[in-house]
């Protein structure tokens, strides 16, 4: 949004047209940022701009087409890769893979975890404060979870679960264990993955998208429609959905 502010203060609010979004555009790409990046910032800027058009500080929204993303397919941990890398983590520090079976059974970004506080574990729900879209959401433990936030106890008093986790550290060890387990010529094996690997397991046990897009806090549906290609095809639960309106 810096460089957003940097065109508008150059131009004015005003004269902000298609050759401004353009420009933006272009400046976004030599930044090396993706589509789906200068879509979700363009997103943002027009939601400011809308604003103005009602407020009669511009005469219409200049025109902007989607730039087209790739739909690629999300990599996610089998249950064997999740065993083997969770151990290795934990034989050098345990309250490192209480932090990433926690990560695997809420789909929780790391930074929201390590924020987490003691009081914002309430009967079996975790509520996230600090969010990437700046909505707090609460979401339903299991009981491996809440397993792994009560151990952390046994490391000393502190403010929540993971906060005496420096990132760095965490991080240092993932890569020790991927590379331990085989898995560092993959691109994909950063802890991130283990919110791509709830959100999987999710669409595969049927659950859908809409739910999906709440429990992991999506700001869109186009960002939960990447596991969409996981979903069952059961067509079944149609049927028995609308046979038990009639019993």
């Amino acid at each position: 949004m810096l460089e957003a502010d940097d065109f508008l203060r150059a131009s004015g609010i005003s004269d902000f047209g298609d050759a401004t979004v353009d420009a933006l555009v272009g400046h976004y790409r030599k930044k090396g940022n993706r589509n789906s990046t200068i879509n979700r910032k363009l997103a943002a800027i027009f939601k400011l701009l809308k604003k103005a058009e009602r407020g009669g500080h511009i005469a219409r929204l200049p025109t902007y087409l989607r730039l087209r993303e790739r739909n690629n397919r999300v990599r996610f941990l089998t249950s064997d890769e999740e065993r083997r890398i969770f151990d290795s983590i934990g034989s050098r520090n345990l309250h490192h893979k209480l932090l990433a079976i926690f990560l695997i059974d809420t789909g929780a970004r790391v930074g929201e975890a390590l924020a987490l506080k003691w009081a914002d574990v309430q009967n079996g729900n975790a509520t996230f404060w600090i969010t990437k879209s700046g909505r707090s959401r609460t979401i339903p433990l299991t009981q491996r979870a809440l397993d792994a936030i009560e151990a952390c106890r046994e490391f000393g008093p502190a403010a929540g679960p993971f906060i005496r986790v420096p990132y760095q550290n965490f991080k240092y060890n993932w890569d020790t264990s991927k590379k331990e387990c085989g898995l560092e010529s993959d691109p994909n094996m950063v802890p991130h993955i283990l919110r791509h690997t709830c959100a999987s397991r999710l669409v595969q046990a049927g659950i859908d998208l809409r739910r999906v897009q709440t429990f992991l806090g999506h700001q869109t549906i186009q960002m939960t429609l990447r596991y969409a290609h996981l979903a069952t095809n059961d067509l079944q639960q149609c049927a028995r959905a609308l046979n038990s309106l009639h019993h």
